[in-house]
């Protein structure tokens, strides 16, 4: 899940606001009778230095799991790394789960992937029980109903662990992660803090568990995409480490494909694709589906950007014309598309696709619509494919952790904060844009491979936005740009929900892996 706005509220639907603080302050005072001779003053005692936080020793877990038919045995480590300065102070404690399949003599040849979600301020929950690990949440259907509370996971048949170990990141201020006390955790909420922690933490798990002879591959969801971008360049720059392969799911790496502003219509252009998508599933469009999100596609960035460059000076004759395709593209009448001057974000169409029937669609998954709250209103009250999964999560996972893997804190497990803001940027006013140290790694390291995964009824990060972003690294040199790799899901933002979606994802997953070794 990501922190990227399109319609002024972040993704991952989390409170922006941050309760601060103020402890009270209190002045000692020496006070002398009148005169009275001035008192000895004791001698300064030395400084003490803060202790270093205790190491909390991990809780490791034997189990197995069958995937494809066949009986995965592996180690389930659950603990904490210490991040730490030059210095040896202890910076932060990283929480992390790592899966490692136990009946490998030989790890060196083992592929190892470390996997991340977004927000800024997700957990890895998600890609952790919701479709990479061996225990899953269980959903009803197809992923657009909520399930009978409580929630548990199970076994996950889909697994990616019979052919890579698996370690699951929860950044500083996310699940258990926390900075410690010679750092405030401020430290580590930019898009450069992030990525550097990350990076050190890859970095020292890689080192204490002697795998720098494996194969390594990142994954991120949504902005995890940002982060995956950030990592590839930052590890091979900063500690040699040459990665093997990222994945990008459901992610972004261009924030100025999801911001509109005036002057600015990309984003319209990227949502389009995904508004025909989500169209098609309630039924407003008629046609094969992968064909009309091929025409909107080709619609988008051609006639359709073209006139949206003409601003003002667009002929009325053409606005009409225009308005009639769009119509047919999104099933939002034309009179609709006229009176928006031929914008339509995508927050206006949660609510207006489905106005009719007295629903809203979610912003993860257009194909999620629930009863709307007020049927007049211009943007949606809330969003119905968060609501479905938010809860499910968050019990299925704390009950995973403290049940199965065997571990628990007094402290709460932040399965979505708002304590990471305010973010740094770190982009002296720019637009964020990682494609750039992206296309450096692979130029540096002709190996690397990229895959892009993206859901057709994504509401949050369009496929069409990376797309957009790869067309455009034009830093890429031209004999790599064959190692990005493409492939779309029927689902949204979240599309594993969706039990085909699942599936596939695996057998996606799995060939990436495992191609050219």
């Amino acid at each position: 899940m990501s922190a990227a706005v399109i319609d002024k509220s972040p993704i991952i639907c989390y409170p922006q606001t941050m309760l601060r603080f103020i402890g009270p302050l209190f002045l000692c005072l020496n006070l002398l009778a009148p005169g009275a001779p001035e008192a000895e003053k004791p001698a300064e005692a030395p400084a003490k230095e803060t202790p270093p936080p205790p190491v909390v020793e991990p809780v490791v877990r034997e189990s197995s799991v069958t995937i494809d038919g066949k009986k995965v045995p592996y180690k389930a480590t659950t603990g904490k790394l210490q991040l730490k300065a030059d210095d040896g102070k202890v910076r932060a404690s990283i929480f992390h789960v790592s899966y490692v399949r136990s009946d490998v003599k030989d790890v060196s040849a083992r592929p190892v992937m470390f996997a991340f979600n977004g927000g800024p301020g997700s957990s890895a929950v998600w890609l952790h029980i919701g479709v990479l690990g061996p225990k899953i949440i269980k959903l009803p259907g197809d992923g657009t109903l909520p399930p009978m509370p409580p929630v548990r996971v199970t076994d996950n048949p889909l697994s990616i662990l019979d052919v890579c170990d698996l370690v699951f990141i929860d950044p500083v201020s996310t699940g258990y992660s926390r900075a410690e006390k010679d750092a405030k955790p401020g430290d580590f909420h930019g898009l450069d803090e992030d990525i550097e922690s990350v990076g050190d933490f890859i970095r020292r798990w890689i080192s204490e568990h002697e795998r720098w002879s494996s194969p390594k591959f990142i994954l991120g969801e949504s902005y995890g995409g940002i982060r995956a971008a950030g990592l590839s360049s930052h590890l091979q720059t900063r500690y040699g480490m040459s990665l093997n392969g990222v994945v990008l799911l459901s992610s972004l790496l261009d924030f100025s494909t999801l911001q509109s502003a005036q002057g600015n219509d990309l984003a319209y252009e990227v949502f389009l694709p995904s508004l025909t998508g989500t169209a098609h599933f309630h039924r407003k469009i008629q046609g094969d589906r992968e064909a009309l999100v091929k025409e909107s596609t080709e619609f988008a960035f051609g006639e359709y950007a073209a006139a949206l460059l003409k601003g003002n000076e667009l002929e009325s004759a053409a606005r009409g014309a225009l308005a009639d395709k769009l119509a047919k593209l999104t099933g939002i009448d034309a009179a609709t598309w006229l009176a928006r001057d031929l914008r339509l974000d995508s927050t206006f169409f949660r609510s207006e696709l489905l106005r009719k029937e007295g629903k809203v669609i979610g912003r993860f998954d257009g194909r999620v619509a629930w009863d709307s709250t007020d049927k007049a209103a211009d943007s949606p009250e809330y969003d119905p494919s968060y609501s479905l999964a938010y809860g499910a999560f968050s019990t299925a996972m704390l009950d995973y952790l403290g049940r199965d893997l065997g571990y628990k804190e007094d402290r709460p497990y932040e399965i979505l904060t708002g304590k990471v803001q305010p973010w740094q940027w770190n982009t002296s006013n720019e637009v964020v844009n990682l494609s750039g140290r992206l296309a450096t790694a692979m130029r540096d390291n002709p190996h690397l491979r990229v895959l892009v995964m993206g859901g057709r009824t994504d509401l949050a990060t369009p496929p069409a936005g990376v797309a957009y972003s790869v067309r455009h690294m034009l830093n890429l040199p031209e004999n790599v740009r064959h190692n990005i790799r493409t492939t779309f899901y029927d689902g949204g933002h979240m599309f594993y929900l969706n039990p085909p979606d699942l599936l596939k994802c695996r057998t996606d997953l799995v060939t990436f892996i495992q191609a050219e070794r």
